[in-house]
């Protein structure tokens, strides 16, 4: 591993590599935006190589996440099986590279793709003793409906597609990826050893609202790629299954290769009138999507995590999801949300139906319970953790809050209603005054303080229990005596 260079306060020289980077709209793109501008705000010098978008390529100041930073887009071909993805020719890119890596003397690289981009700059980077860093976000198992291969040959490009993620990575001084069931299926699958789980993170205050959640009507929202692997037609096939008397709408936010397919599946479920496909939403337009929703379904059986699931939570708006890879480390069936089996449509319309159904006290339980979960993927971890890999500090945290025990201990009933909207009154108050730049600082020592009453509450809980099984076992005692006299 590279030794350290910067020693903690001192800003970093960061290269983030990725083969997907806005304006593509896809989870990757939006961590490695968010993980760039985090860093560009905490003080340190980030550039990002990533695919030119069109015919225009070199260095460039882009303004990303609110703030500037450099990116040198590469000259790209657009993917003939993808609608949106384009890819960078392996054959001169490390003459590409190189330069950029001389000019730059980053001290660390950190790759959110081994694909193209982060294959050639392991190799480079390894000759200079950068410290290196990989974040994995894909599953192979999804480039299978973008590829015409006959079903026998299948499982074997599957291993192949791993066992070659596993050569790239080996080369990286660290590995991560979003989530403990994500780290554990990329060490089983590519062989590679003690894969880091970090949250991708989200701001939480972005999507803090005042609206309560309600069914009267029942909103149902997805947002993400409306691809094949995210199941959206289970959504459509699920409100159809709705009893008649649910007056319910889906807006659908997003584009990809199943638009077409899904708007003719919805007038083929005679639905189309409760259906609106929306399109691209902007960052400026996420909150208000989340706030207008009752619940946020998401069907897709390959999430690695589901930044939009996060934004969800943190709008305080329940889940419904599948019970698929890392979303039940997200939803907590019955706290903040219903888990369904996978391609079970009953299932999937019965979980829905829980909450278009359920009364007001029980839809603010759900929000509580949203808000409670998210605090343990504050982005403000995730970027402390990554600077600290970056520095090869020993000691320092490695993993985001969200793999420790406590996280996925069941929540129950547990009430925060009221410092929830502590919080959002402080939120107001420091806009009021416009006082941006402390809103960060305020917010996290709300949700600091939230997690301690919750911690307080439950261990009062936990006393009165004792108290009363003590007092009832004292009682059984005596009167067991008065029988023996």
């Amino acid at each position: 591993m590279a030794e350290s260079i910067r020693h903690p306060g001192e800003p970093l020289r960061v290269l983030i590599a990725s083969d997907t980077f806005p304006p593509d709209i896809n989870g990757a793109a939006r961590f490695t935006e968010r993980l760039a501008g985090g860093l560009v705000r905490n003080g340190n010098n980030v550039h990002v190589i990533a695919p030119a978008i069109d015919k225009n390529y070199g260095t460039f100041t882009e303004t990303h996440d609110g703030v500037e930073m450099t990116v040198h887009r590469l000259r790209s071909r657009k993917l003939i099986i993808h609608k949106t993805l384009r890819f960078v020719s392996p054959l001169t890119l490390k003459k590409k590279i190189d330069p950029i890596l001389d000019s730059f003397q980053p001290d660390a690289i950190h790759s959110q793709s081994h694909i193209s981009l982060g294959r050639a700059l392991a190799k480079s980077g390894q000759e200079r003793g950068i410290n290196l860093i990989a974040t994995n976000h894909l599953m192979p198992e999804n480039l299978l409906r973008y590829l015409p291969l006959p079903k026998f040959l299948e499982k074997r490009f599957i291993a192949a597609l791993w066992k070659d993620s596993g050569r790239v990575f080996s080369r990286f001084d660290q590995v991560t990826t979003p989530t403990r069931r994500a780290a554990q299926l990329l060490e089983q699958s590519a062989g590679i050893e003690n894969v880091l789980a970090i949250s991708c993170g989200i701001d939480a205050t972005k999507f803090t609202n005042n609206t309560p959640t309600t069914n009267k009507p029942f909103r149902v929202l997805f947002l993400g790629r409306l691809d094949w692997e995210k199941h959206i037609h289970n959504l459509l096939r699920a409100v159809a299954k709705l009893p008649k008397e649910i007056d319910f709408h889906v807006e659908i936010a997003g584009d990809g290769n199943q638009r077409k397919y899904l708007g003719d599946l919805a007038s083929e479920l005679g639905i189309a009138g409760r259906v609106t496909f929306s399109g691209h939403i902007t960052e400026e337009e996420l909150p208000l999507a989340y706030e207008k929703a009752t619940v946020f379904a998401m069907p897709s059986i390959a999430e690695l995590q589901s930044i939009a699931t996060m934004e969800a939570m943190a709008s305080g708006r329940p889940v419904v999801a599948a019970n698929a890879m890392a979303l039940p480390h997200l939803v907590h069936n019955g706290d903040n949300g219903y888990l369904f089996e996978p391609d079970d449509v009953d299932d999937f319309s019965n979980a829905l139906l829980k909450i278009a159904t359920a009364n007001q006290k029980e839809l603010d339980r759900l929000s509580e319970n949203s808000l409670h979960l998210i605090q343990s993927h504050d982005i403000k971890r995730t970027l402390a953790i990554f600077e600290g890999l970056y520095r090869s500090e020993e000691g320092s945290k490695r993993e985001t809050d969200d793999n420790m025990p406590e996280y996925m201990k069941p929540i129950g009933r547990l009430s925060v209603a009221v410092r929830r909207a502590e919080l959002r009154m402080r939120k107001q108050t420091l806009l009021a005054l416009g006082k941006i730049s402390d809103l960060g600082d305020e917010i996290k020592d709300g949700l600091e303080e939230l997690r301690d009453d919750v911690k307080r509450q439950a261990k009062k809980v936990d006393k009165q229990v004792r108290k009363g099984v003590r007092k009832t076992v004292t009682r059984a005692k005596k009167a067991i005596k008065r029988m023996e006299e």
